[in-house]
């Protein structure tokens, strides 16, 4: 199957762009309110450009090194770092993101504020901090009770910019199945906010099976790949 044109992904974007209002007024919510990160894991740099070009503004991808050869050569785009992120790789990662969504250790987010400082004095890195909220073995991120005593430590370092946390959902049979994660984030970070006022309000949670029923529950970030671009491919 030949990946999709740009007029394919534009119509895809519509569609999403269709499940994010209904989903948001059933929940009484702004639509505005509610962003799409585009993940373009696992597809050539031409679905990146061709995203772009069908109104996708903001790229997402899991890997440095995919992302390396991807960015310089997409025009347009902000990009956001939405995979587990390996403190050999950090340096490289404050050089090509906009946004990293996965900082799941106060030692990865002092590592960050120091090649911050180093690699883009005077402009603060935008992070999201990664919540394991399922307690889920195979899934990276704080637990809850450690980021509540670790949140002031890493809201105190003056090179992050930290908009809010993210979650990756359990492998779930029904979309619905899923509310329970996005829940207790949400839950989560009205908590953390009411004793922390400076952590900022994202919630970067749902993909392409369940962004409705996380947006039903706060999400502000959605992360689709599939809905948009359907299946990856090897990398060309």
């Amino acid at each position: 199957m030949d990946d999709p044109s740009v007029l394919e992904i534009a119509q895809r974007r519509g569609a999403v762009l269709e499940q994010i209002d209904e989903a948001a007024r059933r929940a009484g919510r702004d639509s505005g309110g509610v962003s799409i990160v585009a993940v373009t894991k696992g597809h050539a740099v031409d679905m990146a450009r061709a995203a772009v070009e069908a109104g996708l503004a903001t790229l997402g991808e899991n890997r440095v090194q995919e992302a390396a050869t991807k960015i310089p050569a997409v025009a347009g785009a902000s990009w956001h770092l939405v995979g587990p992120l390996q403190s050999n790789k950090a340096r490289r990662a404050v050089e090509l993101f906009d946004v990293i969504e996965s900082v799941d250790s106060v030692d990865l987010a002092r590592r960050l504020d120091r090649l911050a400082a180093e690699l883009r004095p005077g402009q603060t890195l935008a992070v999201l901090l990664q919540v394991n909220v399922d307690a889920d073995p195979a899934k990276a991120g704080f637990e809850p009770s450690d980021l509540e005593a670790a949140l002031a430590e890493v809201l105190a370092l003056s090179n992050l910019e930290v908009r809010g946390l993210m979650t990756v959902g359990r492998q779930v049979a029904r979309p619905e199945d899923a509310r329970p994660t996005f829940q207790a984030l949400r839950g989560l970070g009205e908590r953390l906010r009411s004793g922390h006022p400076a952590l900022g309000a994202e919630l970067s949670m749902g993909m392409s099976d369940d962004y409705p029923v996380a947006i039903e529950e706060g999400a502000t970030i959605v992360r689709i790949g599939r809905a948009l671009f359907g299946e990856r491919r090897a990398v060309r």
